[in-house]
């Protein structure tokens, strides 16, 4: 039987804060739990322990470099140098962040989890598992992209007290009127574990470089002129490029094997068939995931190539244990290998995978 206690990532950000104040006005015994990625964070760890003073309410850290070592920046090191444009976040999440959330749960007899993710999840109709992930209620905050990824074990435990909230300024509001220190504090967009957003200077300290290599016309395949190393460039890139073409040039393609960088026309980077690996579908993975799946193809659907992107109208094509072929209706600009393509049934998320290639329209 499940108790009144829940275990919140407190981050000592405003969102983490409302979301605790959210969870004791329901009544919940709340224990703030806060993750150091590194080993080293000692400043988000003391916002973190801080925030909880001021709430109220225990206060639990944990140390998981090595787990994140292991499953999300070796992963986004390598994306790299296959010329990939990973999402950090995306992986983290069911490997990381609640994997041991879930474990420090289990530990403090805390049958809830809670973060301060804007989304919603719901138990779904008979016949489906038994949550779903929905958009949050503040579309223009909405986060479900970044959770598609996380199983049914987590979601039929979860709670997010941020998805119903309709606007931020409510959210600083309540934390303001509580009297917590962050409530003004901005939001964090940086990769967590990058100084400065610096990927490149980043993954150079770590013995990862590039060599230069040819800059490729996509149109004639003649070479155009030296790039500075594939780590520098993503599909859809303009600015940056190193040198002038004459006219507007972007990057079509990277080809690490051969070390190569394309360029084309804007016109070039978009296209109506998306293909991803590794997918998960309504919380499922493997055989389940694409039984999932196979019963959604041809399905009218809604679709995000990005996490900033708009919802697109789409339906799956076909699956396989190797992909799964995603047809838009209309054009996407810059489906990138390594980001996600993730699908929705109006508010709801029904799974998505990563992008391995767009087809040409």
């Amino acid at each position: 039987m499940k108790n009144n206690r829940v275990l919140l990532g407190l981050s000592g950000g405003v969102d983490s804060t409302a979301a605790a104040l959210l969870l004791k006005e329901k009544g919940f015994e709340v224990i703030g739990y806060y993750f150091d990625v590194l080993g080293n964070q000692t400043e988000g760890r003391e916002r973190a322990a801080m925030a909880a003073e001021q709430l109220g309410i225990s206060f639990v850290q944990r140390t998981v470099a090595e787990e994140f070592e292991t499953n999300v920046i070796r992963p986004f090191c390598d994306s790299y140098r296959t010329g990939r444009t990973p999402n950090p976040c995306i992986v983290c999440n069911p490997t990381v962040k609640f994997r041991t959330m879930a474990q420090e749960a289990d530990r403090l007899d805390a049958s809830w989890l809670a973060t301060g993710h804007y989304a919603r999840v719901e138990q779904s109709a008979e016949g489906q598992p038994a949550c779903r992930i929905r958009t949050a209620v503040n579309r223009r905050k909405d986060q479900s992209y970044m959770l598609y990824r996380l199983p049914q074990d987590i979601l039929q435990r979860l709670i997010l007290p941020l998805g119903e909230v309709e606007d931020k300024a409510q959210v600083r509001q309540l934390v303001r009127g509580f009297g917590v220190f962050n409530a003004d504090a901005a939001d964090s967009q940086e990769i967590c574990f990058i100084p400065d957003d610096d990927y490149v200077k980043y993954l150079n300290d770590r013995g990862i470089s590039a060599e230069e290599g040819d800059f490729i016309d996509g149109e004639t395949g003649r070479v155009l002129g030296k790039h500075r190393g594939i780590l520098h460039y993503t599909i859809g890139q303009r600015k940056g490029l190193g040198m002038t073409f004459g006219k507007p040039r972007f990057v079509t393609k990277i080809d690490a094997k051969r070390n190569t960088v394309t360029l084309g026309s804007n016109e070039d980077l978009f296209s109506c068939e998306v293909e991803a690996e590794d997918c998960v579908m309504l919380g499922l993975s493997g055989e389940d995931g694409i039984a999932a799946a196979t019963k959604l193809i041809g399905r009218p659907l809604l679709g995000k190539i990005r996490y900033a992107a708009q919802p697109a109208q789409c339906m799956i094509r076909s699956v396989s244990h190797e992909k799964m072929e995603i047809s838009f209706q209309d054009p996407q600009r810059a489906a990138t290998p390594g980001q996600s393509v993730v699908l929705y049934d109006g508010e709801y998320l029904v799974g998505g995978g990563f992008i391995t290639a767009p087809s040409a329209t």
